[in-house]
C-alpha cells in the first residue's frame, strides 16, 4: 500500500503542478453552483437534487467530459515518453502502477466534489434541508466519478496517444450515459437492459435518496472490471 500511496500522491501533485486541476475545479464548481442556485430560486425550496440528477445540463454530464480529460495522460503519456519502461524497471507491480495512478485521479475528483459541500451548507442556512438525499447523492456522484475515471484509465492504457485516449474514453462514457434514453424507444423486453447498462440511470436512483444495492454493485463492478482490464493491457506491454 505504501508504493500505491506514493504513486497516488505523485499523480495528484502533478495535476496541481499544471493547469489541469485548476481548470477542472473551476469549471465543475461554476457549473454546479449555477445549476444549484438557479433551480433553487426558481423552485423556492431548499433542495439539491439538481446537483446529483443526471441530465442534458448537469454536473454528471460534465464529468463525462472532464473524467477523460483527467485520465488521458496517465498511462498514454508514460508510454509515449518512454518513462513507462523506467517505471516498470522499479520494484512496483502493474497493479500498483494502475491503482496509484487511479487513486491520484480519484483524489482530484474527490477534491472537486468536496468543494461543492459549500452549496448544501449555504442552502441549509436558507431553509430546512433534508441531508439524507444529499448524502445519498454524494455517494452516487463519487461512485459515478470512480467508474468514469476507471474507464478513462483503461482507455489511456490502450494507446500511447493522449488525444486517442480522450476520444475513446469520452465515446464509451457518453454511450453509457445516453443509453438510458434508449429504453423509451426499445421494446418492453429490451428496455430493462438499457436501463441497467446506463451510468446515468443508476445515478438517478441515488439522486432520489435511494441507496439500492444493485446500483452500488453496478458501479463497483464496472470500476473493478475497467481497472482489471487496464492492468492486463499494461501487462501486455511487457510481454
Amino acid at each position: 500500500m505504501g508504493k500505491i500511496a506514493v504513486l497516488a500522491r505523485r499523480e495528484l501533485r502533478a495535476y496541481f503542478d499544471s493547469p489541469v486541476a485548476y481548470i477542472v475545479l473551476v469549471v465543475f464548481l461554476l457549473l454546479s453552483g449555477w445549476l444549484v442556485f438557479s433551480t433553487l430560486f426558481l423552485a423556492g425550496e431548499a433542495e439539491l437534487r439538481q446537483l446529483f440528477t443526471p441530465g442534458l445540463l448537469s454536473p454528471a454530464l460534465l464529468l463525462v467530459i472532464l473524467a477523460p480529460a483527467i485520465t488521458m495522460r496517465l498511462l498514454a503519456e508514460e508510454k509515449k515518453s518512454g518513462s513507462l519502461e523506467l517505471l516498470s524497471s522499479l520494484p512496483v507491480s502493474d497493479w500498483q502502477v494502475v491503482l496509484g495512478k487511479y487513486l491520484g485521479a480519484l483524489g482530484l475528483a474527490g477534491v472537486a466534489l468536496g468543494l461543492t459541500l459549500a452549496y448544501p451548507l449555504t442552502v441549509s442556512f436558507l431553509g430546512p434541508l433534508d441531508w439524507g438525499p444529499v448524502a445519498a447523492g454524494y455517494v452516487g456522484l463519487l461512485l459515478y466519478s470512480a467508474a468514469l475515471l476507471a474507464i478513462g484509465l483503461l482507455c489511456s492504457a490502450l494507446t500511447a496517444n493522449q488525444i486517442v485516449a480522450f476520444i475513446l474514453a469520452f465515446s464509451l462514457s457518453a454511450v453509457l450515459f445516453f443509453v438510458y434514453y434508449l429504453q423509451f424507444f426499445l421494446p418492453d423486453w429490451l428496455a430493462p437492459a438499457a436501463d441497467f447498462l446506463a451510468l446515468s440511470g443508476h445515478l438517478d436512483n441515488l439522486a432520489r435518496g435511494v441507496l439500492d444495492l444493485r446500483d452500488l454493485v453496478y458501479y463497483l463492478s464496472l470500476t473493478a472490471g475497467a481497472l482489471l482490464l487496464a492492468e492486463r493491457a499494461l501487462a501486455r506491454q511487457h510481454a
